[in-house]
């Protein structure tokens, strides 16, 4: 079977938004080190979504068949509780085809920067991750104006 990108050059630029989300689970110590600033990589958060702006912009390089398209919009935000760290990603464009991957691809980066920031506390005797897990990446919401 041939490998194509699918053409889009018959659709028209619209608006299109599109939100994911995503889970990691980590050990209460582990939340209560990012939450008091203490570790030692850095602001876990601020590093995270960095990394994932980083990543939106780039989703067509890192996935084969996405279309590049011009990201107007990306916010990226986090909700922390006892045992997980929940990201929201929303990206904006005006564009022939939607940006889920692009929010996928940030909420992905998002958690995967925050495990490698916090590894080290993740760890058991070991050196394995038996507590801490990613979960739940989906969109949540799609929008065509």
């Amino acid at each position: 079977m041939a490998v194509k990108m699918i053409d889009i050059s018959h659709k028209e630029v619209v608006e299109r938004e599109a939100k994911a989300s995503g889970r990691i689970r980590l050990k209460k110590e582990t939340i209560n080190r990012i939450r008091s600033g203490l570790i030692e990589k850095g602001d876990v958060l601020t590093v995270a979504k960095i990394a994932a702006i980083q990543a939106i912009k780039n989703t067509s390089n890192i996935l084969p068949l996405c279309h590049p398209i011009q990201i107007e919009y990306i916010s990226v935000d986090f909700k922390i509780n006892d045992y997980e760290i929940e990201t929201i990603v929303s990206v904006k464009t005006n564009a022939k085809t939607g940006v889920e991957m692009e929010a996928l691809i940030g909420t992905s980066i998002a958690l995967l920067t925050i495990w490698d920031m916090v590894k080290k506390y993740e760890k058991d005797e070991y050196g394995q991750y038996p507590e801490t897990l990613i979960k739940e990446i989906k969109v949540v919401e799609k929008q065509v104006a």
